[in-house]
């Protein structure tokens, strides 16, 4: 997903292609689902999209070329609606497919392959296991000390996924959760299909939100699983200069300690 605007950075560039060491955040979000085996990828774009097409656009190339084995394609968002509004927009392209699709965030550089394949092997765990039906949804997790403005991830007393629920909404209980969302999603494409005709604008934003999908998914009676399984670096987010500071940072003390 990159359609958005990121207006907190204080830039009228798109969010996706505010520079991090000097390269567009997209690129290592882009660069990651390549490594961790990943084919082909739809980027949504809205905000400035045709700059976003151009600056991707070696990518384009070089799977035509050969030198990639990840096709690149865009898919238009017109309006931005919201996070399940973006999905949307590319259900004609996920319509014939049977398998998994994966959806994140073009603004999460701090990606990681193990986190990504970890979440494809638990997809894929179930699915083999005889007389399974693969779950809806695997959700990857992270927990963070300080866990403000994320969705908290809600489980029952055994401990299965119940839902999301955001910061604006939570009680002082919910607040206390530090297990997170960080909107990585790997949903069994029929039933991703299937629940984005249930997702609802009724919000303040009168946008749709992919957040409600797994949910929407448990109402249906289909399994979704919330794994824990992002890496603590993954919990650094950006949304603003001092937290793109705080990404650059880490970034320089991981190549310093490769």
């Amino acid at each position: 997903m990159a359609a958005g605007k990121g207006t907190r950075m204080k830039s009228d560039l798109p969010k996706v292609l505010f520079p991090v060491l000097g390269r567009p955040m997209i690129e290592y979000v882009l660069d990651t689902l390549e490594r961790a085996g990943i084919d082909r990828v739809f980027v949504v774009v809205g905000y400035r999209g045709d700059l976003v097409r151009q600056v991707l656009g070696h990518r384009v190339e070089a799977a035509g070329n050969g030198k990639s084995t990840m096709s690149v394609a865009f898919v238009e968002q017109t309006e931005q609606l919201g996070t399940g509004h973006a999905v949307m927009m590319a259900r004609p392209h996920l319509a014939g497919q049977a398998g998994p699709t994966l959806v994140v965030a073009g603004d999460c550089p701090m990606i990681r392959v193990d986190s990504v394949r970890k979440i494809f092997d638990a997809y894929e765990l179930r699915s083999d296991s005889p007389g399974s039906a693969p779950p809806a949804c695997v959700l990857g997790t992270a927990y963070k000390e300080n866990p403000f403005g994320l969705g908290r991830i809600l489980r029952d007393a055994v401990g299965t996924f119940l839902d999301i629920v955001e910061e604006k909404d939570a009680t002082d209980d919910q607040k206390a959760i530090r297990e997170v969302n960080m909107s990585y999603y790997l949903f069994h494409t029929p039933d991703l299909l299937r629940a984005l005709g249930d997702i609802k604008a009724d919000n303040v934003q009168k946008e749709y939100y992919v957040t409600d999908v797994p949910a929407v998914l448990r109402r249906l009676g289909k399994t979704v699983l919330a794994l824990p399984v992002l890496q603590p670096i993954e919990s650094l987010g950006i949304n603003t200069v001092e937290e793109l500071e705080a990404v650059e940072a880490a970034m320089r003390e991981e190549e310093t300690n490769e």
